[in-house]
């Protein structure tokens, strides 16, 4: 097989530079929401979109939970020649992630104002947050599949064509948010609808490769498929609460700084919210570009390969991490008239928030990369510790007690801090894994 015997470094950054046009181009969409939206209605617009984020982590964290699940053991059943297994797989976590959407589908149709109101809508912020969400509903289910397709198209060893998508996706989405925002003056539902028509695009062109005579993903009968879907979640745990921990920490973040500070705050902080998404971005394009080769050449017993595939990952990671950091301490106010028309107490007050949230950018990649990492070497507690820790105990329980503990300026070092304590319990798990490798591959 091409990813057990190639070289491992071409083969790594060519898979790099797939995932990553992938992944970041993916958080084209709120991205350029936000500075389209931002320049329309002002910070409120802003805030109303920082409203909105912790709905993109349910979207795509249960993407990943069936996708990355089920195509980690596709990818190790293939490496290890099993192809009947690792298909098994694939249609087990196809029809999981299609059950899911359904049912969020319908949950977000019943509970919208609820929802939002929970992410932390004022009643000021409510109708703006709404005219958007209402299209986006529309495409729910199209997010969530198109999520777990990508992920299995990598695997399938067609990373273009999942890039492809999401290029074609981002297309009609800038396209779609200039023109329907500006050119026909609907504002923030332009956005929304902008988002939707993007996503039916990116989706129809994932699903071109069903007809591609390269793929080799097929549905099989399934033994206990039940037992089967136990074994696709529990794989995929950690980057499901990874990324919904996104969510829950941007509705934590959300609510305490209304408490606290009030919506020129909240403005600044869908910024924030922005930019760590495209830091997000570049992680999980790591994760991704690295994740067939650590299942595939592990699951051949490959271990030397699989060593050298993690130390090309974590130097990319800490390159990105620096980079996105610099970038922010340099340039906070300019970051903040990019996304929106700011007033002067908004930019008053973006500077500190920024340059303060900015420093947990240094180790936010690594931390993303290595629950990837652990899943792939079918060490998933390892994994799912390390997600519950960083996007929910730690960070969270910092968001909610710093401020009253400290002051309530303090709620901004609760990332970097919390960034600091899961990096270096990871790196204690990495070191005990590495040597586990450099055992397993002497003679």
């Amino acid at each position: 097989m091409d990813l057990l015997t190639r070289p491992i470094k071409p083969l790594y950054f060519r898979y790099l530079a797939a995932c990553f046009g992938s992944s970041l181009i993916t958080s084209i969409y709120a991205l350029v929401d936000c500075i389209v939206v931002g320049q329309y209605e002002g910070p409120d617009g802003a805030a109303a979109l920082a409203v909105i984020m912790p709905l993109w982590s349910m979207f795509f964290s249960l993407g990943m939970l069936f996708g990355v699940g089920g195509a980690v053991l596709m990818s190790t059943a293939r490496g290890a020649g099993d192809k009947e297994r690792g298909d098994q797989y694939w249609t087990v976590a196809f029809f999981g992630g299609c059950g899911a959407a359904a049912l969020l589908w319908a949950g977000l149709f019943l509970f919208r104002d609820e929802l939002l109101t929970l992410f932390g809508a004022s009643a000021e912020l409510l109708p703006l947050a709404r005219r958007y969400v209402d299209w986006v509903i529309l495409a729910a289910p199209l997010f969530l599949v198109g999520q777990l397709l990508s992920t299995f198209l990598r695997n399938d060893g067609a990373p273009q064509k999942a890039t492809l998508a999401v290029i074609a996706g981002g297309v009609c989405n800038i396209c779609g948010d200039v023109f329907f925002v500006f050119t026909c003056d609907i504002g923030i539902a332009g956005a929304g609808l902008a988002t939707a028509l993007g996503q039916l695009v990116a989706f129809l062109v994932l699903c071109t490769h069903f007809i591609s005579p390269k793929c080799t993903l097929r549905f099989r009968r399934v033994e206990r498929p039940l037992a089967v879907l136990g074994r696709v979640t529990a794989s995929g745990a950690s980057s499901f609460l990874t990324d919904i921990a996104v969510g829950v920490l941007s509705t934590l973040f959300n609510n305490q700084i209304m408490r606290y500070f009030g919506s020129d705050a909240l403005a600044v902080y869908g910024v924030i919210a922005n930019v760590t998404i495209l830091v997000q971005s570049c992680a999980y394009g790591v994760g991704n570009a690295a994740q067939p080769l650590l299942s595939t050449n592990y699951g051949g017993g490959k271990y030397d390969r699989v060593r050298r595939v993690l130390g090309l990952s974590i130097g990319t990671a800490f390159v990105l991490g620096a980079v996105w950091c610099a970038a922010n301490e340099l340039f906070p106010g300019g970051m903040v008239r990019l996304f929106m028309r700011p007033t002067q107490a908004v930019l008053d007050i973006a500077p500190d928030i920024i340059r303060v949230y900015a420093l947990s950018y240094v180790l936010f990649p690594f931390n993303i990369f290595m629950p990837y990492y652990f899943q792939s070497v079918m060490a998933a507690p390892v994994a799912l510790g390390l997600s519950v820790s960083r996007g929910l105990a730690v960070s969270g329980a910092l968001i909610v007690l710093l401020p009253v503990c400290i002051a309530p300026e303090a709620l901004w070092w609760a990332m970097p801090a919390a960034e600091l304590v899961i990096a270096a319990v990871s790196w204690l798990f990495l070191r005990r894994s590495r040597r586990s490798l450099r055992e397993a591959h002497l003679p």
